[in-house]
């Protein structure tokens, strides 16, 4: 692993540990409702959150599987030319 991507990797870190405070917070008077309502509503909630979530994470995953095909072949492309 080259220098730069350790650099990379490390900043990836920090600002992830960086912002983590902020998936604590959360609107109280939301969770308030939501612990209002019943068992079944609570359960149709979490789906609710799951399945917003998933398209997000979908497109986020292609597209860094994408990124490092592609950065796989340039790399390949770069040592056959040298």
């Amino acid at each position: 692993m080259g220098f730069a991507r350790k650099i990379r990797l490390l900043a990836f870190l920090v600002l992830a540990l960086w912002t983590a405070p902020v998936l604590a917070q959360g609107c109280a008077m939301c969770r308030a409702n939501a612990k209002a309502t019943p068992q079944e509503g609570q359960q149709a909630i979490n789906r609710a959150i799951l399945l917003m979530i998933m398209p997000p994470i979908g497109a986020v995953t292609v597209g860094t599987s994408l990124i490092v095909r592609y950065a796989r072949r340039r790399d390949q492309d770069n040592e056959a030319n040298q």
